[in-house]
């Protein structure tokens, strides 16, 4: 037909369908992420080594001890006792010495073992009273397994407890655990605060990150004093 012409749409705007397009990819996989704020920030956590309350193991069914020393009663009447996770992400890798043997018998508060790095150490002190019956030798010769593995492969002593129901009456468990460890990480930051002004002001290794969140293993090359305060205010209360 005269004066007719016929325009292909998609031959003139298809550089900006393709820009559209193009948008939409990139866009979708973000706003799919959005919808999941609190995977995100356990993993932005995890990737840059944040030390908060998400990326604590707390596995139910275990008592917690004031000092960090955690005890699950098996089937054959004897108790494992393990390092919680929150004392050692606060540590970082750990050695063992002093360890006790089978056959010694331990009071409740008595020293059961020494963790060590950098030359600054902690004493453990035992939750319960009774007499050891095995020593995991494995933990002496592969300190890692700690860290990795703190309930299971990582456990210290198994022992024949002598006052279980007594003495397991003022540890915490199940949601209580979380809610306490949560209260004990708040609790550190104002002690790290205060032991680094007073002793060592000019250290800045330990930073918060952006949020309010330590660096993950914040007591990692801090001086002595720290160590020792930090035994006094967080290892040495009654179990």
């Amino acid at each position: 037909m005269d004066g007719f012409s016929y325009t292909n749409i998609f031959d003139t705007k298809g550089i900006e369908y393709l820009i559209v397009i193009g948008f939409l990819i990139l866009v979708i996989p973000f706003w799919r992420a959005l919808s999941k704020p609190v995977k995100v920030k356990e993993g932005i956590s995890e990737t840059l080594g944040v030390l908060n309350a998400a990326v604590l193991r707390i596995p139910k069914g275990l008592f917690y001890s004031r000092n960090h020393v955690w005890a699950h009663l098996e089937r054959s009447g004897n108790a494992s006792l393990g390092l919680d996770d929150l004392l050692l992400h606060i540590t970082g890798e750990v050695e063992l010495k002093n360890f006790k043997n089978p056959g010694e018998r331990v009071r409740r508060g008595d020293l059961i073992a020494e963790v060590t790095r950098d030359g600054n150490e902690l004493r453990i002190m035992s939750p319960i009273s009774g007499e050891i019956k095995d020593v995991n030798d494995v933990v002496r010769y592969e300190p890692a397994l700690l860290n990795e593995d703190p309930y299971n492969r990582g456990w210290l002593y198994k022992i024949k407890p002598e006052k279980w129901i007594d003495e397991t009456k003022d540890l915490v468990m199940a949601e209580n655990a979380r809610a306490w460890s949560e209260k004990e990480l708040l609790k550190f930051k104002d002690f790290l605060a205060h032991s680094l002004a007073e002793h060592s002001p000019e250290t800045s290794r330990v930073l918060l990150q952006e949020g309010g969140e330590l660096t993950d293993h914040p007591l990692s090359g801090m001086p002595a004093e720290v160590w020792k305060d930090f035994q006094e205010g967080f290892m040495d209360m009654e179990a």
